[in-house]
């Protein structure tokens, strides 16, 4: 309870420090985000549609899972050195795997008589694909978009090591300190933005499913 005590007072009198660095994680985590799903939503698009193709690329993503997320960023830190930039590609490249895979199934696990009974209709791929596929694989998009967001705020920690930035720099002052109230100005918020974007996702996804439902 005392070292819980302790990082509450640090925030306190380190506010302006412990404020730039929420924002630079959140910077990082969110900017990861949104570039792996302009990327890979597209993508899983066009893997479900061809399904040659989708064999080398969705066993590409599967095989990025495995790698830990430290090694991400050591394999990008000789290329683009230290800082937001090589963070941001090594966050971009972990989120890609769960958005781009879900979009996949999602675009496959419609059922074949719907589309071609939209074909029947008159409809014309473009309708088809934004008011009949959109729609439906819309709830396991959200679920892989969740999984990778909180993927990425987890692992956005881990740019400290490469002058990234973010909360995990309190973290690892901590370590190395031996300083656990430092360690938890760092963890704490980290594993409450986690819990708030899972929530956030969940709502999201309970409100399409929802209104489908209807």
């Amino acid at each position: 309870m005392e070292t819980i005590i302790n990082a509450y007072y640090y925030i306190l009198e380190n506010n302006v420090r412990f404020q730039e660095a929420v924002q630079v994680h959140l910077k990082l985590s969110f900017s990861a985000l949104i570039l792996s799903l302009i990327i890979c939503i597209p993508l899983g698009m066009i893997c479900a549609k061809k399904e040659k193709l989708s064999i080398l690329i969705i066993n590409s993503m599967n095989s990025l899972r495995v790698i830990p997320s430290l090694a991400i960023l050591i394999i990008v830190l000789p290329v683009l050195g230290t800082g937001f930039l090589p963070a941001l590609v090594a966050l971009t490249i972990l989120a890609c795997p769960p958005i781009l895979i879900n979009t996949y199934l999602g675009f496959r696990t419609i059922d074949h008589a719907i589309i071609q009974s939209a074909w029947g209709m008159g409809m014309s791929e473009r309708q088809i694909l934004r008011k009949i596929e959109v729609p439906l694989a819309i709830p396991l998009i959200i679920v892989g978009g969740r999984t990778a967001a909180v993927e990425v705020i987890a692992s956005a920690t881990l740019a400290s090591f490469i002058g990234g930035g973010g909360l995990g720099t309190f973290i690892v002052n901590g370590l190395g300190m031996y300083n656990f109230s430092l360690l938890l100005v760092g963890a704490i918020p980290v594993a409450l933005l986690a819990v708030l974007i899972e929530i956030v996702f969940t709502g999201m996804e309970r409100t399409v499913t929802g209104y489908r439902r209807v």
